[in-house]
């Protein structure tokens, strides 16, 4: 009897741990993540207030979904993302799961886009099935390569225009500077390119006023 008892618990006992181990391999499938995140893209369209509450909506455009495994690379998945909208250029912006579209967050790295993804993971815990990660696609424009550029063309003709006033002004600054009659006995000697100009301009004096020479004699 004492046999038969002790089968028994030892029946009931490993009867009543099965479901426990059940259980708990249910608990890890439910929290483990899936492999495949699934993108919602949304590109074309606009960010617009709704009338009459004012809160934000995407407007016209179009909006595929997009599914890549978990271990893919920013810049692969950049050119998932060019494939899919056409464009050459695409900017990534992510909505998290507790924010407004007005606290678009900006995927540039890997580092962003495994930070995007846990955020999305720890939102998805108490649901039966992940979230799609919401995203935004706009379109680099090639403007801000192509006006770059006239800058760089343009660079050279700077010291050109700006040079030329300069030596104007020095010019200037060398007749005004001769006027006074302290510099005369400079004239005699060579050299300087100035003193041709002196010498001109002294001409043009004695024509005008007489001889130099008597003025200093008296």
């Amino acid at each position: 009897m004492k046999e038969r008892s002790e089968a028994g618990m030892a029946g009931t006992s490993s009867s009543s741990s099965s479901p426990c181990a059940s259980f708990g391999s249910l608990d890890d499938v439910s929290v483990k993540p899936t492999r495949a995140i699934k993108f919602l893209c949304s590109y074309g369209g606009k960010i617009l207030p709704r009338y009459p509450d004012g809160k934000l909506r995407y407007v016209g455009g179009h909006t595929r979904l997009l599914a890549v495994d978990r271990s893919i690379s920013f810049s692969e998945l950049q050119v998932k993302l060019s494939e899919l909208c056409g464009w050459g250029a695409v900017s990534l912006r992510c909505q998290l799961p507790t924010e407004d579209l007005d606290a678009l967050i900006s995927v540039t790295s890997d580092e962003d886009l495994a930070n995007l993804v846990e955020e999305y993971d720890i939102a998805s815990r108490d649901r039966p099935s992940p979230l799609k990660i919401r995203a935004f696609l706009f379109l680099t424009p090639p403007s801000l390569s192509s006006s770059s550029r006239p800058s760089h063309k343009a660079s050279p003709t700077i010291p050109i225009s700006t040079g030329r006033p300069p030596f104007i002004a020095t010019e200037r600054c060398v007749h005004w500077v001769s006027v006074p009659p302290k510099l005369y006995s400079r004239y005699g000697m060579p050299a300087a390119s100035t003193t041709v100009g002196h010498t001109r301009f002294h001409s043009r004096h004695h024509h005008g006023h007489g001889s130099p020479r008597a003025s200093k004699l008296m």
